[in-house]
C-alpha cells in the first residue's frame, strides 16, 4: 500500500513539475508533448492547426508516459496512462482548457483559442493507471522523426568562391 501511494505521489509531483512529457501511444513513437497536470491527468490539447499532434491517442487506448527533471531533463519516471477524450462543452472540458489556455504560449488567436479547440482540436485527459514501468539500463536514443524542416543539406557548389572573394575584398 505504502509503494503504491509513493508511486501515485511521484508520478503527480514529477509530472506536475514538468512542462513537456514524452507520450508514446499503441501504435506510434514516442513524441514531446506540452501539457498541464489538472485533477490527477496529464492534460493535453492537439490535433489541430497550429497545436500539437496527438497521433495514436485514442479514446480508452493505453499510452505511455515519460517524465524528464525539469532541472537536468533526465528521465524521472515512466507511467501508464489511459486515455480518455473530453468533449467540448463539457464540464470536465471547460475546468481542464480553463488549465490548458493559462499555459499555452503564443496562441496565434489569443482568447478566441478556446473556440478554436472547440471546433478543430482534441483536448485528452492522460490518466495514470497506476502500472509504472522500471528504468531501463541503457539509452534509449533514436533518430529523430523524418520531417521536411531540416537543417542539413549539401553547400551550393559556389558558396566558397563567394567567401573567398568576400575575404579577399575586406
Amino acid at each position: 500500500m505504502t509503494d503504491e501511494l509513493l508511486g501515485h505521489a511521484l508520478v503527480e509531483e514529477a509530472t506536475k513539475k514538468s512542462g513537456l512529457v514524452w507520450v508514446q501511444g499503441p501504435d506510434s513513437p514516442a513524441r514531446a508533448l506540452w501539457h498541464v497536470w489538472h485533477e490527477g491527468a496529464a492534460c493535453l490539447v492537439g490535433d489541430g492547426p497550429g497545436e500539437q499532434p496527438l497521433p495514436g491517442l485514442n479514446e480508452g487506448a493505453e499510452a505511455q508516459v515519460t517524465v524528464r527533471s525539469k532541472d537536468k531533463g533526465g528521465r524521472l519516471v515512466s507511467w501508464t496512462a489511459r486515455v480518455r477524450q473530453l468533449e467540448p462543452g463539457s464540464e470536465a472540458w471547460d475546468a481542464t482548457v480553463a488549465e490548458l489556455k493559462g499555459k499555452r504560449l503564443n496562441a496565434p488567436d489569443g482568447e478566441a483559442m478556446t473556440e478554436r479547440w472547440a471546433r478543430e482540436c482534441r483536448v485528452l485527459r492522460l490518466e495514470p493507471t497506476g502500472d509504472r514501468a522500471p528504468m531501463p539500463d541503457g539509452s534509449l536514443a533514436e533518430a529523430p522523426l523524418p520531417s521536411p524542416a531540416i537543417t542539413r543539406r549539401p553547400i551550393p557548389a559556389g558558396l566558397p568562391r563567394l567567401l573567398l572573394k568576400k575575404r579577399k575584398r575586406g
